[in-house]
């Protein structure tokens, strides 16, 4: 592990090592989306420091969505409402390394839809997008607009019930895509994770799966993978991305 290194050598290497990568995955998590004003979920100011009547875990809950869905919706549009929300300088640049040819996908933990908004185009979004929504019944598809514009419970005109097009607690993520992030990184030569506990599974997991010498993780806090990293770089991703 590069580790005993300051922070512009550190730089230094990770530059060195874009350069000499043409098949590079990003995994990122809620960090990437906290400079941008998005808040986490497990940090100092995040949604489970915050005080409320029930947990987030429960209110974002498949039992809960479905058992109280004017409840839902009133946590979840106050807790969405983030369309003034820009991309940070994190997005920006791996949408320019992805034009680059060098970042080939991102695999996302976050729901918001900063990376698509810089520009990326293959994002892989585990837990799903909290810009779409869909009808349980019909399945016909509404934009965040739809919803946001709107007050108390949204139905569909076939009469089902709009939902957002997310992960809930309780539920289970997309083998599909869990397929597909595990084929990207463990096929990839060059796997940068970056803000993420790495404690949320499965998404955690997929970091067993690369099998090259360029593991790069960078993130404020320590993480149970610090000692699996090729370069470990603790500080924010904003200053680091800045940098290449």
């Amino acid at each position: 592990m590069i580790e005993d290194k300051s922070f512009d050598e550190k730089i230094e290497i990770l530059k060195t090592w874009i350069k000499s990568s043409n098949n590079i995955i990003f995994l990122g998590g809620a960090g990437v989306s906290t400079e941008s004003g998005i808040p986490d979920f497990r940090g100092d100011n995040g949604l489970y420091k915050q005080k409320r009547d029930m947990p987030v875990e429960t209110i974002l809950s498949h039992d809960f969505l479905f058992s109280h869905p004017k409840e839902f919706y009133e946590f979840f549009r106050q807790f969405n409402k983030n369309s003034e929300v820009k991309p940070n300088i994190t997005h920006y640049r791996l949408a320019e390394l992805e034009k680059e040819d060098k970042v080939k996908a991102i695999i996302t933990q976050n729901i918001d839809n900063l990376h698509q908004l810089a520009g990326s185009k293959n994002v892989y979004q585990l837990h799903g997008n909290a810009h779409r929504y869909y009808c349980v019944k019909c399945h016909k598809k509404y934009s965040y607009e739809d919803i946001m514009s709107q007050d108390g419970v949204p139905y569909c005109s076939c009469g089902g019930f709009i939902r957002p097009d997310v992960v809930m607690y309780g539920e289970s993520l997309s083998n599909f895509l869990l397929r597909e992030a595990i084929y990207l990184i463990s096929s990839c030569d060059m796997l940068i994770v970056g803000g993420t506990s790495l404690t949320v599974y499965p998404a955690a997991s997929l970091v067993d799966f690369y099998q090259g010498d360029k593991l790069v993780l960078i993130n404020a806090q320590a993480t149970p993978y610090d000692y699996r990293a090729n370069l470990l770089i603790k500080d924010s991703l904003g200053k680091v991305f800045s940098k290449i």
